[in-house]
């Protein structure tokens, strides 16, 4: 990493852990990052790999050698703890159960979650089962990461696509669990959820404070979205070439509430991750006025 990065640089992105955990915050480093998001696991299969001492403890020498800063999960794309099923609901509670303890076993700061879709129709009590899954885990796992709950698009039968819904998420998981969930907003997914960044950014910042509180926001994923809003379609776009464009991360970049708020990418990789993860992180320091 260049010696006269700014000290205050909370960006990041999504890196690969091909070859093991241990290997991320060396390509956090790669791409002048001092902060990541991983997978603990293959986010499209069920099967629970455990972090043992050996792993465990490569990871933790790497991230120290690397200087990480923050450091955290995202959990599996086949979980979903608002499914009327019950054998479904039960095997993505033992999952995000597992998700907790290998971010606990790295001691990872943070761990982000799609709320997951009420597939009956019946967003109430979507919104409540979502509630006792992440209480029960976090029960059951104690450790330093904390979940987030991450907005989505909205599309279909989501339970994640609104400020409301999340409010009610986290309203239903009692203290103290409570105080370990906070909120991962998504550029792209709110975009297309109708939260109008490009035409009402103070508003959807106003909106978010009222319902939630701006204390709850831990994490930022930055991404430009191939959709228009209101679209309710999840498709990433490199920052500043999407339909959000340029303003809306020129202003999230220089506004004052979420100077320390880490911010991670998970615009698209192509061909070549680490020039285009650069690129990308060059380009919103660049909206700071930073080189």
């Amino acid at each position: 990493m260049s010696d006269d990065m700014p000290q205050v640089d909370e960006l990041g992105a999504h890196v690969s852990v091909a070859g093991g955990v241990q290997m991320a915050p060396e390509r956090a480093r790669a791409i002048e990052s001092l902060n990541l998001q991983l997978f603990t696991k293959q986010p499209n299969r069920w099967a629970e790999p455990e972090i043992d001492e050996a792993k465990r403890s490569a990871y933790r020498t790497a991230w120290k050698e690397h200087g990480i800063r923050v450091a955290g999960s995202h959990d599996s794309y086949l979980i979903n703890l608002s499914s009327p099923k019950a054998e479904l609901w039960e095997r993505s509670l033992d999952s995000f159960r597992k998700e907790l303890e290998r971010c606990a076993a790295l001691e990872l700061d943070f761990l982000v979650t799609h709320p997951g879709n009420a597939t009956d129709g019946d967003a109430d009590s979507g919104i409540a089962r979502n509630a006792e899954g992440v209480a029960r885990a976090l029960e059951e796992v104690s450790g330093p990461t904390r979940v987030l709950l991450e907005i989505t698009a909205g599309s279909g039968t989501s339970v994640g696509g609104s400020f409301e819904s999340l409010a009610r998420i986290l309203e239903g998981i009692p203290e103290p669990q409570r105080s370990r969930v906070g909120i991962c907003f998504d550029t792209c997914h709110a975009y297309s959820a109708g939260y109008d960044l490009v035409g009402d950014y103070d508003g959807v910042w106003a909106a978010f404070d009222d319902l939630l509180g701006l204390e709850r926001l831990g994490l930022f994923h930055l991404n430009d979205s191939k959709h228009p809003f209101g679209s309710n379609k999840d498709r990433h776009e490199h920052i500043g070439e999407g339909s959000l464009g340029e303003e809306p991360f020129r202003r999230i970049m220089t506004d004052e509430r979420f100077i320390e708020i880490p911010k991670v990418l998970e615009t698209p990789k192509g061909d070549d991750m680490v020039t285009l993860d650069r690129k990308n992180l060059a380009r919103l320091r660049g909206y700071r006025g930073e080189a």
